[in-house]
């Protein structure tokens, strides 16, 4: 049977943790696990993260002694992981209560290793802003726009290796995977239903235009190893793409 790691990092989202986790307790599939990564070096809130592990066995907390990161805190709890499928979802944001039974289902129906779901975009109040439609996501795509909602990904755990991890970067850590992944052929499958709520806060590392910039160009130019052209000219198709939206 079909088993979800659910990773969850954890770093100054407490106004939103425990909605966060409630939408996942709530899951109409229950074959799963949750992995937080406490990523505060300051502890003041790793106590009321312990009261929100009462809430389920399925619940195990890992602390990180020093800041690593979202995605250093994810290759974390990925090598910490039991299942056989990765889910991840940011401390901010929501799952509708059949969001991994559809997605599931979808995957074994269609023999897919990746996929993602449409998702709301909602503000620090909940208000929908605006919705994201998933579809197909090949390589090629993706290095034109990143249309994958990080919260709204599952993917077969046999997907990950040595090299093909979250790099340590600000934002677009995912983006990075995603590219990995699917340069080597792996098509991130969308399935067009909104199983899932981003939530764009004001004071969000992603929500920095100047920081998405800095990151994009890392992207291409660090990750991807693209030269210094190739790589402003895909981070300037990356801004237009997303200025469309």
């Amino acid at each position: 049977m079909n088993f979800i790691s659910i990773i969850i990092p954890f770093y100054k989202k407490k106004k939103y943790i425990e909605e966060t986790i409630n939408s996942v307790l709530s899951q109409s599939f229950k074959n799963y696990e949750i992995i937080i990564v406490y990523d505060e070096e300051n502890k003041d809130n790793l106590g009321f993260i312990e009261l929100l592990k009462e809430k389920s066995d399925k619940i195990k907390i890992l602390t990180n002694q020093q800041n690593q990161g979202a995605g250093n805190s994810r290759n974390i709890a990925i090598s910490e992981s039991r299942g056989n499928y990765l889910a991840f979802i940011d401390a901010d944001d929501m799952w509708h209560e059949d969001k991994l039974k559809l997605q599931l289902e979808f995957m074994d129906i269609n023999q897919i290793s990746a996929s993602h779901t449409s998702y709301n975009i909602i503000d620090d109040e909940g208000k929908v802003l605006s919705i994201r439609i998933a579809k197909d996501m090949t390589y090629c795509n993706l290095l034109k726009s990143c249309d994958i909602g990080l919260s709204t990904v599952i993917l077969k755990k046999n997907l990950i290796k040595s090299d093909i991890l979250f790099p340590n970067i600000k934002t677009k850590e995912d983006y990075v995977l995603w590219l990995k992944i699917s340069k080597n052929g792996t098509v991130f499958r969308g399935l067009d239903i909104n199983l899932s709520s981003w939530r764009n806060s004001k004071n969000s590392l992603s929500s920095s235009t100047i920081r998405k910039l800095i990151d994009g160009f890392s992207v291409y130019h660090n990750f991807m190893k693209f030269g210094i052209i190739k790589s402003i000219y895909y981070l300037f198709r990356l801004s237009i793409n997303f200025l469309k939206k």
